[in-house]
C-alpha cells in the first residue's frame, strides 16, 4: 500500500470522514449476475481444480460523498472478507496458494491477466469485483494512472505469494484445502459465490 493511501485509509478509520456506515454500504451494492471463468493448470499457475474466477461487473455504485477505497474495505468487511488493502495489482503473474482474494476496483481501469498464460485478459473499470479462489493467477498487463484495487481476504487461510515453478507442486497440495468462505465478500450469506462454489 502507497504511503498516501495508508494515511488516508487510518485517518477515515479514525475519523470515519469519507467512510460510509454498514448500511450505507449495503445500499450501494447493485444486485449483479456473475461471471465466471474456469482455467486449467499451465505448468506454473495451478489455479483452482473446482472453483472458478468469479466477477461482478459493475457492482458497487462509488459515489463522491465517500471514498472509493473505503466503500470497497466497508463492503468486504461486512461480508467477514478483512485484512484490507490498497494498491494496483503486480505486473507479474503470481497467484496465492493457501487463501482466496477478492479485489474491488475503487478507482480507474486496468487490463488483467487472470489464470497465467493459457488464461484471458480481462478489462476492468471502478465498481467492479473480482473473487479469486486460491490458486488462480493474475498480473496487471496495463492499467490507467489512477488505477487503485482494495484487496481482502477471508477470515481463515494464509497468505502467501507464489510465482516460481518450483513451487507448482506444493501448491497442487494446498489449493484444494483451502475452505469455501461463509459469505459472498459482495452479497453476503446468500450470494452467487457460494452456489458457485459448491462444496466438494
Amino acid at each position: 500500500m502507497s504511503f498516501l493511501q495508508s494515511v488516508k485509509k487510518a485517518v477515515e478509520e479514525v475519523t470515519g470522514v469519507a467512510s460510509p456506515g454498514r448500511q450505507e454500504v449495503i445500499d450501494l451494492v447493485r444486485l449483479r449476475k456473475p461471471d465466471e471463468f474456469h482455467f486449467k493448470g499451465d505448468g506454473l499457475v495451478p489455479n483452482h481444480p473446482f472453483w472458478s474466477l468469479v466477477v461482478y461487473r459493475g457492482a458497487v455504485k462509488l459515489p463522491e460523498a465517500f471514498d472509493s477505497a473505503a466503500v470497497m474495505e466497508g463492503l468486504f468487511n461486512a461480508n467477514g472478507w478483512g485484512d484490507s488493502w490498497r494498491n494496483g495489482i503486480y505486473e507479474y503473474v503470481h497467484y496465492h496458494s493457501r487463501i482466496h482474494e477478492v479485489l474491488g476496483v475503487a478507482r480507474g481501469t486496468a487490463k488483467v491477466r487472470f489464470g497465467g498464460n493459457k488464461g484471458r485478459t480481462l478489462s476492468l473499470k471502478a465498481g467492479d469485483v473480482t473473487v479469486l479462489p486460491a490458486g488462480t493467477g493474475h498480473q496487471c498487463i496495463t492499467a490507467s494512472s489512477d488505477f487503485l484495487v482494495v484487496g481482502a481476504y477471508p477470515p481463515f487461510g494464509t497468505y502467501d505469494e507464489c510465482t516460481t515453478a518450483e513451487q507448482h507442486k506444493g501448491a497442487l497440495l494446498t489449493i484444494p484445502q483451502v475452505d469455501r468462505p461463509g459469505k459472498d465478500p459482495v452479497y453476503g450469506s446468500k450470494g452467487p459465490l457460494l452456489q458457485k462454489w459448491k462444496k466438494v
